[in-house]
């Protein structure tokens, strides 16, 4: 005789019922991209860390790179002067690092610049000279830097990187425009240079419910058949 199904518990007590509340103020919809398989699946993918804090899992030792933007005005905001403060063997300051980013800093192309945290190397694309804002032109090519630098030095492994969406200072615009591309297609770019680290979203994104979201990316090709008028 089959086992009766029940639904898996979540939470203790009653927790499962209150937590069905639909008007909570902050939610994430995520959805599994397909089933587990028996054996690993070796495909290339990224992880997408909703809802996880970025600097928490830089301080717990989590990862031994960060990938982010930099700039040559001031960085006081970014969190590379927050993961620098906080990290007690670094040297860094926002000050220190904006003086160091302006000596790499090009005026046609974007540059790469590490700084070493002793726990954190940190990897930091700083836009051109004559742009106010990083284009996704750069971030192909930055990305593509950074994913051969992870490959010639594995011990930068693992990596972690910022979604490079909702920043002020290094903001990322579309092609031809000052607004900002989707979450997609700057996934699309880190997956195409090679990159294969984890990838967090911005807290704002945290509110994208009703929508729902993966885990990964690649996405499935499920999403492209709706896409096409598909069920």
């Amino acid at each position: 005789m089959a086992a009766p199904t029940q639904k898996q518990r979540i939470y203790d007590g009653d927790g499962d019922l209150l937590m069905q509340d639909q008007n909570l103020h902050q939610r994430i919809v995520v959805l599994p991209d397909s089933k587990p398989i028996k054996g690993p699946d070796n495909n290339a993918r990224l992880r997408i860390m909703w809802g996880q804090h970025l600097l928490d899992d830089l301080l717990a030792g989590r990862y031994a790179s960060l990938v982010c933007a930099v700039n040559t005005e001031d960085n006081s905001h970014g969190i590379i002067a927050q993961l620098a403060h906080l990290l007690p063997s670094s040297q860094w300051d926002a000050k220190s690092i904006t003086q160091y980013a302006n000596m790499f800093a090009h005026r046609e192309s974007l540059s790469v610049i590490k700084f070493d945290m002793d726990a954190v190397e940190v990897l930091g694309l700083l836009r051109p000279k004559r742009q106010q804002h990083l284009k996704l032109a750069d971030l192909r090519y930055g990305f593509r830097f950074v994913s051969e630098m992870i490959k010639q030095k594995p011990t930068r492994r693992p990596v972690a990187s910022v979604s490079f969406l909702g920043a002020k200072a290094n903001r990322v615009c579309d092609i031809d425009s000052e607004d900002e591309p989707s979450f997609e297609t700057v996934l699309r770019i880190m997956h195409e240079s090679g990159f294969a680290g984890d990838v967090y979203p911005s807290p704002r994104m945290w509110d994208c419910a009703p929508t729902s979201v993966y885990a990964r990316y690649p996405f499935p090709d499920s999403l492209d058949n709706m896409r096409l008028g598909g069920s």
